[in-house]
């Protein structure tokens, strides 16, 4: 039974979506609290997440960035009672698969959330190894090996390093990049790329090996396969 995380402080409208999705079939566990729904956003494995925009101590907002930042790719509805453009496209930046405003129909709810898992297992099935070389990634385990060796590396990194085996053999700009793993601009009095790149070079590329992570003088970043 699939697991879904529900963040909603409203516990009348948070009863109506256990009741939905519980009828639905999956297994829905509630937090009211936005620094608690953070914490096992980031820490539990969830098929989806239900996420209201406002709530106590940590906002809707907040959590989306922190979680993706984390490298959490978990599916997030978003459902709040701001409806204007700006709010909606302010969620989906943020890192939100969907946005759903109140008040809503549970069906629907329960609907976008079934379309949202779709959409996860088709690209889980499409492409779940990305691999350079002798350096392989898996997006389901989240384990990383080179060589046969595994690399620990920290929720970033790994994003980092997704990144670059999706684009492997093409140059990444630090804008590009920025953007991608960040998910803001990129600000050039900052060197955050240099020391996180500096960090997964040293685990990706270990004396001896040959190496993988290329620095392109003037533009940025490539990770090139062996020829």
């Amino acid at each position: 039974m699939s697991r879904i995380l529900c963040i909603e402080d409203d516990e009348t409208i948070a009863q109506e979506i256990i009741s939905e999705l519980t009828g639905a079939g999956f297994d829905v566990e509630w937090v009211a609290d936005g620094r608690e729904g953070l914490m096992r956003a980031v820490s539990e494995p969830f098929a989806a997440i239900t996420l209201d925009r406002m709530l106590p101590n940590v906002d809707g907002l907040t959590i989306l960035q922190v979680v993706r930042q984390a490298g959490v790719d978990t599916p997030i509805l978003m459902v709040s009672a701001l409806s204007d453009v700006d709010e909606r496209v302010k969620g989906l930046r943020a890192g939100g698969d969907d946005y759903l405003t109140k008040p809503f129909a549970s069906e629907e709810l329960s609907a976008r959330l079934e379309v949202l898992l779709r959409r996860q297992r088709r690209a889980g099935a499409r492409e779940t190894i990305l691999s350079a070389g002798d350096l392989e990634m898996d997006l389901v385990t989240r384990e990383v090996r080179r060589g046969g060796r595994d690399l620990k590396l920290l929720p970033t990194e790994f994003k980092l390093l997704e990144l670059m085996l999706r684009n492997s053999g093409q140059v990444l700009t630090r804008s590009m990049i920025f953007e991608s793993v960040w998910g803001y601009r990129f600000d050039p009095g900052t060197n955050l790329i240099d020391v996180h790149m500096g960090r997964l070079r040293r685990k990706v590329d270990p004396p001896g090996a040959e190496p993988l992570i290329q620095t392109v003088r003037g533009s940025g970043y490539a990770l090139r396969p062996p020829r």
